[in-house]
């Protein structure tokens, strides 16, 4: 369970905890820092279970116990997790963890709580929790879940220890999309365009990104046929897909995929790929363009000139 998918994607963030617990070096607080779906809620889980665990197995939670099993349902009494009301977590979510704290009857000479997306305390819910961590109630420990380390107080931080979730391999993510049932193709797409796994199955789900990879798909045959129609298909299909300046950067982003894909298959087959080395590089111009706040109908036409006919010369002049 997460002692696995720790061992597989957090290494290091792994190991250094079972030290800490080896030797008896328990931090007072956590800060979990990294992007969405890097294993910071399951090791906040992990940790949990290590501690309450009646059965350990090779000094990992044995994931059958009571209190493993209340803690995987979020029935644990001494296991209080809280997540945003709506955008924000209130300050009358943590003003009713204090109160919960201070009662009698708790089961364990420890209490946890854990803190998932942080970042989305407003100033009132940070301010309650700051005075909650600098006097505390009681032997707790405290668990904060982030992808933005930068939201957070700087005196919250202070008074945690703070451990960064590198992002998990694309060769590792690859292999859990796969084993939901998702191809090998769009495995590989969705660990280009992200690395976290719950976004990858987001934007999988998405129909504006499965309409606009259909259709950059086709674009990217028109390009590499030098079919003057990829300058047309600009107009008559990815402007309709590219509304908006994220679409515009996405669009670009796919397209430089499908590129290193095919420049990946001509190299499997011995080629050198000179013009396919070319086209990527104009397509990272290109996104640089973009990014630059040039408008996307200029930037994706006048790729596809220099795709097609080499140079700046406009369609019509080679008719």
């Amino acid at each position: 369970m997460e002692a696995q998918f720790l061992q597989e994607n957090q290494p290091q963030v792994f190991a250094q905890l079972k030290k800490s617990i080896k030797h008896g070096r328990i931090a007072h607080a956590y800060l979990f820092e990294g992007d969405k779906g890097t294993g910071k809620h399951e090791t906040s889980i992990w940790l949990a279970k290590r501690l309450f665990c009646t059965q350990l197995q090779e000094d990992d939670p044995c994931n059958t116990c009571n209190n493993c099993q209340r803690i995987s349902r979020g029935e644990h009494p001494d296991v209080i997790q809280i997540e945003p009301e709506g955008q924000t977590i209130k300050v009358d979510q943590i003003r009713q963890l204090q109160e919960e704290f201070t009662k009698s009857g708790f089961e364990s000479s420890i209490k946890i709580f854990i803190l998932s997306q942080a970042e989305k305390m407003n100033a009132s819910a940070a301010n309650s929790l700051l005075k909650f961590l600098e006097e505390p109630v009681g032997n707790f420990l405290a668990i904060l879940e982030t992808e933005s380390l930068g939201r957070i107080l700087p005196t919250i931080q202070s008074r945690c220890q703070v451990i960064h979730f590198s992002p998990i391999s694309k060769a590792a993510l690859q292999k859990k999309l796969q084993a939901e049932g998702l191809s090998n193709e769009t495995s590989r797409l969705l660990s280009y365009l992200t690395n976290s796994y719950h976004k990858a199955v987001e934007i999988s789900q998405n129909e504006w990104f499965n309409e606009t990879k259909d259709a950059v798909v086709r674009w990217v045959d028109y390009l590499l046929k030098r079919d003057p129609q990829a300058f047309i298909f600009v107009q008559k299909r990815l402007l309709s897909q590219a509304k908006e300046k994220s679409q515009q950067i996405e669009i670009f982003s796919l397209l430089l995929f499908y590129l290193q894909e095919e420049r990946d298959r001509l190299l499997a087959q011995g080629s050198w790929g000179k013009e396919i080395n070319q086209a990527i590089e104009a397509a990272l111009q290109a996104q640089k363009k973009l990014q630059a706040n040039v408008a996307f109908q200029g930037v994706a036409e006048q790729f596809c000139v220099k795709i097609i006919y080499g140079d700046s010369r406009q369609p019509e002049k080679r008719a």
